[in-house]
């Protein structure tokens, strides 16, 4: 799989990372958590590392742990989670709750999830990485509505990665912010780049453009993600599956050539004409 490096280490991440919300938001029976295990475990078969996860995503963060936990290969992901709550205090409760959750003592990237008091939290998280209890520090929003807000605090503060949503149809990050975040030396991660599905219901019953082909493209998952990934800012996405065969999917985009300019307008051409 491809490899983008993150611009404050020097260190590689496979481009095409796992996201958490809803899918793995389950209980404890081995029906709703075998699923999971094959998702990770396929994941990492093909070279990814990065799952992404919140308190915010209910269960998520204790299953993701509870599963990794379990697998010879655990310490192998790159975990991300975020702090999603108001105060110091209280930033570092639901902080302390995610290390026991993910069953870590040390996790990869700790977020500001959707910008929620994000000057609190960031003295909090700048003292944990000092103590190397975390090693990234990132924010987060999923909302186009944030994005100068993400890149005034990206112009203000030193920060590792920043999360944001972008896809084929939601290109609103390519004004300014993902500039920014390249010139600033930021990682990206893209969270959103389904459209939370709306863009699987608008190619339904449609082919696949046959020159797309020569890049490796298979399917349309691969469609939207071989579109994100080709921007150079990008350092990771974050497709969210429960499901091992659409994993194994996704993971296929991260392999192969990447389309250049002139066929990046191709591919928002041919969303334009469905």
């Amino acid at each position: 799989m491809l490899k983008r490096i993150i611009p404050a280490s020097g260190e590689e991440l496979p481009v095409i990372g796992l996201g958490t919300w809803i899918q793995f938001d389950v209980g404890a029976s081995s029906a709703e958590r075998q699923p999971l295990t094959e998702v990770l475990t396929q994941m990492a078969a093909h070279g990814s590392s990065l799952i992404d996860s919140s308190p915010m995503y209910g269960r998520a963060e204790a299953v993701v742990g509870d599963l990794t936990s379990q697998m010879p290969i655990g310490n192998e992901f790159f975990y991300a989670t975020k702090v999603w709550t108001t105060g110091k205090a209280h930033g570092a409760q639901q902080i302390q709750a995610s290390f026991y959750k993910l069953r870590r003592s040390v996790i990869d990237l700790l977020q500001i999830h959707n910008l929620v008091d994000w000057k609190t939290h960031l003295a909090t998280l700048r003292q944990l990485k000092e103590e190397g209890r975390i090693r990234y520090i990132g924010i987060t929003h999923y909302h186009r509505s944030a994005h100068a807000q993400l890149e005034q605090v990206l112009r203000a503060e030193p920060i590792d990665f920043v999360q944001v949503n972008y896809s084929i149809r939601e290109r609103h990050a390519e004004a300014s912010l993902l500039a920014t975040a390249q010139e600033r030396g930021v990682a990206v991660i893209i969270n959103e780049p389904f459209e939370t599905g709306a863009l699987f219901t608008a190619v339904k019953g449609k082919v696949l453009p046959a020159w797309a082909a020569a890049y490796n493209i298979n399917s349309w998952s691969q469609f939207f993600l071989k579109y994100i990934i080709s921007h150079p800012a990008v350092t990771c996405v974050i497709p969210g599956t429960s499901n091992p065969r659409n994993v194994v999917d996704n993971m296929g985009a991260g392999v192969g050539p990447l389309p250049d300019e002139a066929a990046r307008r191709k591919m928002v051409a041919t969303m334009g004409a469905l």
